[in-house]
């Protein structure tokens, strides 16, 4: 049976921080086989994450335990890349063995065509943005970045989040419509260009859920929203679809463990 996990912009700052420990309690619930066939995480997990610096790996050792845990048990892990987790393919694919991505990648669940994204590029008029999006990814900037100094990486990295986090919360703030537009519109122009049945994007920090149409038909957009506003995550199964909240998930956890114990 299928049932694939979603989440996005999670924004994870220390080992100690709310959104780390929501996190780890979420993974912890998950096992493979019993109740998740795939996990996709869909950027910004991290607050900053670069490469396979060792300051990352040891700082979030937790985290990466748990995602091994689910790839032993069988899940199968995707992790796309955001505006705060950059180059992952050296460690989270080279020494994890999860599938990385660096664009919007078109993936079939089930009898669902899904393509997924960060959505950092859903916007084309943000040419700042794109501009250094593709110098981050030019192989000298990217060869740099891996043999700087780690507290180097750290100073900056935490500056440039913290700068774009801002930027993103007084977007959302300021026109939460206009952005739910852009939405909407940056689908409908990838879906003119190549159908699927499912979008699901992150980014904007604005949870979203919609069916929309092109000249290719009908298909559902989802924005997973963030962490730092309202906890949540999407699942797809066979039959449903549908987004849900990270207490719901608490309570089901603990009515699965309830019921384990009374059939015992």
């Amino acid at each position: 049976m299928l049932s694939a996990y979603f989440v996005s912009d999670i924004h994870i700052s220390s080992p100690e921080c709310p959104e780390a420990r929501r996190f780890v309690s979420f993974l912890v619930s998950l096992s493979g086989g019993h109740n998740i066939t795939h996990l996709f995480l869909l950027g910004d997990i991290f607050d900053l994450w670069v490469a396979d610096h060792k300051c990352f790996v040891d700082r979030y050792q937790e985290i990466i335990d748990e995602l091994q845990r689910l790839r032993d048990e069988g899940v199968a892990i995707s992790y796309f890349e955001g505006n705060h987790d950059l180059y992952l393919q050296y460690f989270w694919r080279d020494k994890l063995g999860l599938s990385v991505y660096e664009s919007p990648a078109y993936v079939r669940l089930g009898n669902k065509m899904l393509r997924l994204e960060h959505g950092d590029q859903m916007d084309p008029d943000d040419k700042g943005y794109l501009l250094l999006r593709w110098l981050l990814r030019t192989v000298f900037i990217r060869i740099l970045i891996r043999n700087l100094p780690e507290q180097l990486i750290r100073m900056i990295g935490e500056r440039l989040s913290a700068h774009s986090r801002r930027l993103t919360s007084r977007a959302r703030s300021l026109d939460g419509p206009r952005v739910v537009h852009k939405i909407h519109t940056h689908a409908c122009r990838v879906h003119e260009e190549k159908a699927f049945d499912l979008l699901i994007t992150g980014h904007v920090h604005v949870r979203d859920d919609c069916n929309l149409s092109s000249s290719r038909g009908v298909f559902r957009s989802v924005n997973l929203g963030s962490w730092l506003d309202s906890p949540c995550y999407f699942r797809l199964e066979d039959t449903d679809a549908q987004f849900f909240e990270l207490n719901d998930h608490a309570k089901k956890g603990r009515s699965e463990i309830n019921e384990s114990e009374c059939a015992g």
